[in-house]
Formats: structure tokens, C-alpha cells, sequence
């Protein structure tokens, strides 16, 4: 689809009351009033779609990435289909381990497979943390596309991995039933742990910044493995490299901070500089409205596996957590995690209608 049908499109689904899709997103960040709240989907760009379906058949997921063309079509897909308030760039978190000379794959078996594992001082000195942003150009040549495309209609969203989450990626090798090696390396050679962290936020402060400087409406900092952490060890291992990656980034947009599982210290996370936090589907909303710092939003947190469901079923579960939160304005409406392949069309039809009426 070219540009300018795409932006033609798109005037179907601006917001209510004169309002885009992308300032009532902007908007919510700011925790102001936006009459509806914004919606987006984390993984909202990929396998449910049978559009991206016919591309994978094309293109392997590496290949798509890396092509800025494709990732540009994928990221578009699931906007011109469900009209959503706000994009997200179509990538991997674990282009940062590639760029820093760890490559990664996906086994035959699933799940990804990274070109050595990180497990000693050797392989931590040997990783690159400079020039990571060159080294990604194909981002930095996909988001122009995908922002001229959106124009001023929808939100765009950047992203990278927490350095605590691509840390255990990187340690066990891919995907692993348990995540440990890093939990080890915090605890028994702290010192060593801090040289592997401090590379990983130097490259992910990097990559974000270059994401900035090409015009994306905000940032998501994902650390899925962040819940792994028991509750007085997060800030610590985690919480504080987020941390200096926030701090780090100049002319930063609104950073959404998506730590899954660590729902025990709020104000922690708060204290990361995130300007929303998104939450898994295990908190109650309204619960932690109350906790949070005045100015801090909230993302999420309607369940994945109620798009699995039916319409009817959707649409009172949606309806219920948003007349939780009585109308607060730094609402950004989620789920609590990403969409799965098990979802169906019609389950996010449903979502869609429900949270825009």
C-alpha cells in the first residue's frame, strides 16, 4: 500500500471530536483528559494478521526486520486494519545483541537462538557497545518511512529491551525454560554484572536516542524477564539501568516502562522516569491508580486470553476495566502482554469498538 493511500485511509478512523488517533495518544501520556482512552496492542503487528501471514510466506521474520520496506508494510498492517491509535515499529529487542556482535536466530524447534552464549568476562569484553546505531541503520531508515505513512493521524512508538531482559537472553543462549544465568551473575560476581549492564544500557540509551531523533511519539522500555527478580532485587538489577537509560536520552518523548510480574513496588518503577507504566493483567487498575506518583499513566491490561474468547465476552471484560478507572486521563488502553497467534480477528473488532464507543 502507497503512502498516500494509506494516509487517505486513515481519515476513517481519526478520533472523537476533531481529536487524531495520534494527539489523543500524545495526549494520555500527559495524563490529560482525552474523552476516550487510546488503544494499542503490544505485538499487534504479526501472526494473527493472515496480511503478515502472506508476507512470512515471502520473507523470513529476520528478513522482514531488516528490510526496511517490510517492516514498514508489517508495521502498517494491523493500523489499516483496526484503525489503531498508535503504531509501534515492527522489530526484534535482540537487534541490540546483534548489533553488539551476538547474533541471533530462531531454532527449528521454536524460539530464538542466539550465535554464542554470554557466560564469562571474555565474552563480555568481546561484545560492542559503541556505534550501535550505525550498525542498526535499517531502523533509522525504517521509521522515517513509517512516520511519513502515519503523518499526523497516528501515534508511533519506538522501543528497545530492558538491559535486564536482553542480559538473559544473551546469557542462557535464546530461549530457555528458566532464566538463571543472570540472576547468577547479579548475585555472585556483581562487579562482572555491572560491566555487562553497563554496556547493554550504553547500547540501548544509543539506539533509543536515534529512535527519538527520527521522530517517534514515545518509547517502550519491554523487560518481560523483569518479574523473574524476587521484589527487593529488582531496582537493583533492573529498575536502575532502566533507569539510566531514561536519563540518558535527550529531547526524550514519553518512556512506557512494561516490567511484567513486577507488581510490588510501584513508586520503584515510577522513579525509573517512566511516564507510564504498563501493567500485566494480574493488577487492578484502579488499585494502582491510587499508588502511583500524580503524572504517572497506566498501560494495559485487558487479558490476551480473552481475545481468544468471543466478542461478547471482550466487550464486557473491556468495558468493565475501563469504567474501572472512572475516566482518569492517563489511561492508554492495552493488554497485558502481546497478542497471540490464538486471537481472533473478530475478538479485536470487538476491543476496538468497545474502547471507541
Amino acid at each position: 500500500m502507497s503512502s498516500e493511500v494509506f494516509k487517505e485511509n486513515q481519515g476513517a478512523v481519526d478520533g472523537l471530536g476533531g481529536v487524531s488517533n495520534r494527539e489523543r495518544f500524545r495526549q494520555a501520556l500527559r495524563c490529560q483528559n482525552t474523552g476516550r482512552p487510546p488503544l494499542w496492542l503490544m505485538r499487534q503487528a504479526g501472526r494473527v494478521l493472515p496480511e503478515y501471514r502472506a508476507l512470512k510466506e515471502k520473507y523470513s521474520f529476520v528478513e522482514m526486520v531488516r528490510t526496511p520496506e517490510l517492516a514498514t508494510e508489517v508495521t502498517l498492517q494491523p493500523i489499516e486494519r483496526f484503525g489503531f491509535d498508535a503504531a509501534i515499529l515492527f522489530s526484534d529487542i535482540l537487534v541490540i545483541s546483534e548489533a553488539m556482535g551476538q547474533k541471533y536466530g530462531f531454532r527449528e524447534q521454536g524460539g530464538i537462538e542466539m550465535e554464542f552464549t554470554v557466560d564469562g568476562a571474555a565474552e563480555i569484553d568481546r561484545l560492542n557497545e559503541k556505534g550501535v546505531a550505525d550498525r542498526l541503520d535499517y531502523v533509522g531508515k525504517t521509521l522515517p518511512m513509517i512516520r511519513s505513512a502515519l503523518g499526523d493521524q497516528t501515534g508511533l512508538i519506538g522501543f528497545s529491551g530492558a538491559p535486564w531482559t536482553l542480559a538473559n537472553y544473551m546469557m542462557e543462549g535464546g530461549s530457555a525454560k528458566e532464566f538463571l544465568k543472570a540472576k547468577d551473575l547479579y548475585y555472585s560476581e556483581p562487579k562482572l554484572f555491572e560491566r555487562l549492564m553497563g554496556k547493554l544500557t550504553v547500547a540501548v540509551t544509543e539506539y533509543l536516542q536515534m529512535q527519538i531523533d527520527a521522530g517517534v511519539d514515545a518509547l517502550q522500555i519491554f523487560d518481560t524477564q523483569g518479574g523473574c527478580l524476587a521484589a527487593g532485587d529488582f531496582m537493583a538489577a533492573s529498575g536502575r539501568w532502566i533507569g539510566e537509560v531514561i536519563a540518558g536520552l535527550k529531547n526524550a518523548p514519553p518512556v512506557i516502562v512494561f516490567a511484567k510480574g513486577v507488581n510490588s513496588d510501584w513508586k520503584g518503577l515510577a522513579s525509573t522516569g517512566a511516564s507510564v507504566l504498563s501493567v500485566d493483567w494480574t493488577v487492578d487498575l484502579a488499585a494502582l491508580r491510587s499508588e502511583l506518583p500524580q503524572g504517572v499513566g497506566i498501560q494495559g491490561n485487558l487479558d490476551p486470553y480473552l481475545l481468544r474468547t468471543t466478542p461478547e465476552i471482550v466487550a464486557r471484560e473491556a468495558g468493565r476495566l475501563m469504567e474501572s478507572l472512572n475516566g482518569f486521563g492517563g489511561h492508554v488502553f492495552n493488554l497485558g502482554h502481546g497478542v497471540t497467534p490464538e486471537c481472533k480477528l473478530e475478538c479485536i473488532e470487538s476491543l476496538v469498538d468497545t474502547v471507541r464507543n
